[in-house]
């Protein structure tokens, strides 16, 4: 059954990178960039700080600690201890991958792109209202696409991208619950601008 798995594992990992295109190779480079998301993530807290106000102060470190913990969690405990090669160090892979944006760390599981981009993507979603359900979709969007660029590059496999997906969802859940209990117990008489998460 394991092996079967990581043939799997493996196989999405090669259908993934040998689907390329030039006009890909840009795109996927360009998603799969921490820094060229930092203006997008500004305008994102401004409008939050804009729409929570006061809450802000509570909503914001915690969405700050969400994507925190997802990233010291996926880089500093999974990596080290589970010790797996990436796709582009792994000897039996890499000279049959297109490597288009060099290779990263020695270790990859868990992803840390996918896990803080749904951890973002996930605490947003639960503490804004059901109208800018837009807004959530092109989140939920951003982050499949980041997450799906670390296979095409062979920088992750499925299996890291996928854990470290349910570890930001984990945490964003957790995170976004301490705001609603602590916002409903500091501000009881503020209008409510999300419905509460259900347990």
């Amino acid at each position: 059954m394991i092996e079967q798995l990581q043939a799997l594992d493996r196989w999405l990992l090669i259908a993934a990178n040998a689907h390329r295109t030039p006009r890909l190779d840009t795109w996927m480079v360009f998603f799969s960039e921490r820094f060229v998301w930092f203006p997008a993530y500004f305008v994102l807290l401004v409008v939050l700080a804009y729409l929570y106000q006061r809450r802000a102060f509570l909503l914001l470190p915690l969405l700050g600690l969400s994507v925190a913990l997802a990233d010291m969690i996926s880089s500093r405990f999974f990596k080290p201890y589970f010790a797996r090669l990436r796709p582009c160090h792994d000897p039996d892979l890499s000279a049959t991958l297109n490597l288009v944006n060099g290779c990263g760390g020695q270790f990859g599981f868990i992803s840390s792109h996918a896990a803080n981009a749904f951890s973002l993507a996930v605490f947003v979603a639960l503490v804004l209202p059901r109208r800018y359900r837009v807004a959530k979709w092109f989140l939920f969007l951003w982050a499949a696409i980041v997450s799906y660029s670390r296979m095409y590059l062979a920088a992750h496999f499925p299996s890291d991208v996928l854990a470290g997906t349910l570890l930001g969802c984990v945490l964003a859940w957790g995170c976004a619950k301490v705001y609603q209990r602590l916002s409903a117990r500091w501000w009881p008489t503020a209008a409510p601008i999300a419905e509460p998460i259900v347990a």
